[in-house]
Formats: structure tokens, sequence, C-alpha cells
């Protein structure tokens, strides 16, 4: 009698569609939080083996700050009318503009707080009861406390000492009006598992990823590039360099390595010599010992 193993990329892929399937099961009106990131592409590629032949059954929410690359949205968008899914925008600017939130002013200032109260307005304009997104444990301390099924109550918070047990892997989705869950279906999986995941599946990701040549600055102990949001001081100078990101968020807070890893097979080598968590390189992490953790109280991804 013959046996079929699972290579470990293959049981993480496994996993995550697991987890798909649960939501689909288990909620009335999920969604995938898109940023255009490399992790929530993969999130997006897996919800397609999930259901395939079907279309993905769930819309794709993106919290638009309004300081993203330009490379990024153009992939969004592009990406949106390839699986001919749909899309749902939350807007950081309609937020300051009804006074919902206040524009943070300085050099520093970055709107990647002020993303907590457009998510969670979309959430509830929605009616949204679960909204999956490509957190892993590896990458912070506040995600390494995630659940896959993580509640959050009727003001959208995160309570961390409050979370449900998974034992054999069975979720608990039960929730009352007004609270809402997210899922994290490759919570499992670390920086290199994506990268190899990515190669393996050839999954297209934005140029952004790829080692190419940028005008930067260094600030924050990384190279931030260029933008029309950027603030410089007079000790700054405007430099170009052979750059790429290893994770993506705003433009005025995602900072890139040099790097010569223009090609995934050159990625995945770097990676696996990398000693320092991809989100080394975020501003916004380095804010408090606690950032990110504040911020999923307050009903952050």
């Amino acid at each position: 009698m013959s046996k079929y193993y699972l290579n470990y990329l293959e049981e993480l892929e496994s996993e995550a569609i697991y987890v798909f399937r649960e939501v689909y099961a288990q909620f009335q009106n999920p969604v995938i939080l898109f940023s255009g990131g490399k992790d929530s592409i993969v999130l997006t590629h897996l919800a397609k083996k999930a259901f395939w032949p079907a279309k993905i059954p769930f819309a794709l929410m993106h919290v638009d700050t309004g300081h993203n690359f330009p490379e990024t949205i153009a992939f969004r968008d592009r990406l949106i009318k390839d699986l001919g899914v749909q899309l749902i925008v939350g807007s950081v600017q309609e937020s300051i503009d009804q006074g919902r939130v206040a524009e943070e002013k300085g050099k520093n200032a970055t709107r990647n707080a002020l993303q907590t109260t457009t998510l969670l307005d979309a959430i509830e304009y929605h009616k949204v009861d679960c909204a999956m997104g490509g957190g892993r444990r590896d990458e912070e301390k506040a995600r390494a406390k995630e659940r896959f099924f993580s509640h959050r109550d009727d003001f959208g918070q995160w309570d961390p000492k409050n979370q449900r047990p998974e034992l054999w892997h069975l979720y608990n989705g039960k929730h009352f009006e007004g609270e809402h869950f997210r899922a994290f279906p490759i919570s499992n999986w670390t920086e290199m598992d994506v990268w190899s995941y990515i190669k393996k599946e050839n999954i297209e990701i934005p140029s952004l990823y790829f080692a190419h040549e940028r005008e930067v600055i260094w600030r924050n102990g990384s190279w931030i590039p260029k933008s029309e949001f950027l603030i410089l001081d007079e000790r700054e100078e405007i430099v170009t360099k052979k750059i790429r990101f290893r994770t993506l968020g705003d433009i005025t807070i995602t900072g890139g390595i040099e790097s010569d890893a223009d090609t995934l097979e050159k990625i995945v080598e770097e990676v696996s010599a990398m000693r320092q968590t991809e989100r080394g390189n975020r501003a916004d992490d380095k804010r408090s010992e606690t950032a990110m953790e504040d911020r999923k109280r307050q009903g952050y991804f």
C-alpha cells in the first residue's frame, strides 16, 4: 500500500486552505484584507486554490491611506481585474475629511495608525463578520499571540488574554451581533516560507520587492524612498541606491535595504541569510516597544 506524504510547503498550503474553507462555512460575509504586499498576495492565491474552479467567494478589502506606492495600487487594480472579484476600498483621506481622525504633522508623520478607524468603519458599513489577513506569527511579538480565528468585540478591539482555544484544529467563530473576527490562514508561515512558496508557485508580485535603482534618504536605520509626502530636514540628502523592500506599507514609513536580489532565486538566498526581521525596516514599529500591540488592541489588522 503506497503512502502519500506532503512536504512542509504543501502542509502549510493545506492548513491555510482548511482555514479558508472554515471561514467560508462559519461566516456570512467574510473579506480578504488586501494591501498589495506579498503576504496578502499569497493569501489571495491560496483562496483561489481553495475554491477552484469557482471564483474566490470573498471580496477583497483595501484600506487606502493615500500614501501608497504607485506600483502597489497599479498591481492591486490589475489583480482585481484578472480575478474578477469585488474590491472594497476604505479611504483614510475620507476619514480625515470627515473629522473621524486627525492627521499627524512633522517629518515623521504617518497615516498608519489612522487606518484603524477607516478599517473598523468599513467593516461596520459593509457588515463584515470576518476579515482575513496575512499576519504571520514570526513577524512581531504581538502577532505571535494570535490564534487562527481572532475574536474582536463590538468596538473592534482585541483582547490577547481572552482568546479562544483551538484544540484539534477546531475553530469557534460564534459571535454576538456587532462583533467580528479576524482570521489568519498563514499564521504558521515564516518569511522564508512565503518566498519559497512564491517561487514554487511562480506568483506575480510588485516590482518593489526586487532590487532596483531608487532615490532614497537614510532615516531611522533604513533607506526611505523619495516621494511627494517626504519632508526633509537640512541634514538629509537624497541619493540613488540599488534597493529592494522586504515588506510594503506606506511609502513614508517603508524602509528599503541595499540589495542585488533582482530574481526570486536571489531573494530566497538573501532571506535565508537575514538576521533581522522584515518589519525591522518599518519606521512605525519603532515608535515604542509595544507599538504593534497597542494598535492591535485598538482594532488594527
